[in-house]
């Protein structure tokens, strides 16, 4: 049950942030840059949540290795042009706050750099409701457990009474390492379909359906 959980990590980009569609133009508009193969929406979305490096590597898997600085170059140039435009998907601050006032310690697990981190979290308004927060170039990117492993260890918490929420299976992924539980959003990066086959103990359809799980109603 929701309330067995202490503590709930988030992953951010697709999950409580409305972000997906953005950064795949981003990958795709810098892959174009470099006169690399664009790659199609459902192969650019599939590796956001990924650290940057490991994310660009799946889209551009042709690029010289010495190159892909370039590409993360134009990466971050395309994504910040919109970066101040983007919001929290609606309801997720309520949602926050409500658990946030129900006794949950939060946190947010990210294949965001902290610094990606550190401006969505000032542009949302959202830097004091978090206990814990980790990002991708501060320990081993998803879907490695290190994120996990390392807000719990800080937070005092154990993994059977841990929670991760995420969109990508990726983040399934690295809670099953981490020997967590873990609930899919499927209004994300990736296909519904997709998340089921990983077994979450719950797949939210939008923020309200998410909302009504982890609140217990």
């Amino acid at each position: 049950m929701p309330s067995s959980y202490g503590l709930i990590v988030f992953d951010w980009d697709g999950t409580l942030m409305d972000s997906t569609a953005v950064i795949t133009r981003a990958i795709q508009a810098a892959c174009g840059d470099l006169g690399l193969p664009v790659p199609s929406d459902t192969a650019a979305s599939y590796v956001i949540g990924l650290g940057l490096g490991d994310a660009l590597r799946h889209a551009a898997p042709t690029l010289d290795p010495r190159d892909y600085d370039r590409l993360a170059l134009a990466y971050r140039r395309h994504y910040f042009a919109h970066d101040g435009d983007l919001t929290l998907f609606p309801g997720v601050l309520d949602m926050l706050l409500a658990l946030k006032a129900a006794g949950h310690r939060l946190a947010v697990a990210t294949g965001k750099s902290r610094q990606g981190l550190n401006r969505a979290l000032e542009h949302a308004e959202l830097r004091d409701l978090f206990d814990a927060t980790r990002t991708a170039d501060e320990t081993t990117p998803k879907p490695h457990p290190a994120m996990l492993q390392e807000i719990m260890e800080q937070l005092g918490d154990e993994p059977d009474r841990t929670l991760m929420v995420g969109d990508t299976t990726h983040d399934l992924l690295m809670a099953r390492n981490a020997g967590t539980a873990a609930v899919a959003v499927a209004y994300g990066a990736h296909e519904a379909q997709e998340l089921a086959r990983m077994q979450p103990v719950f797949l939210a359809d939008s923020v309200p359906d998410l909302q009504r799980f982890l609140l217990g109603g």
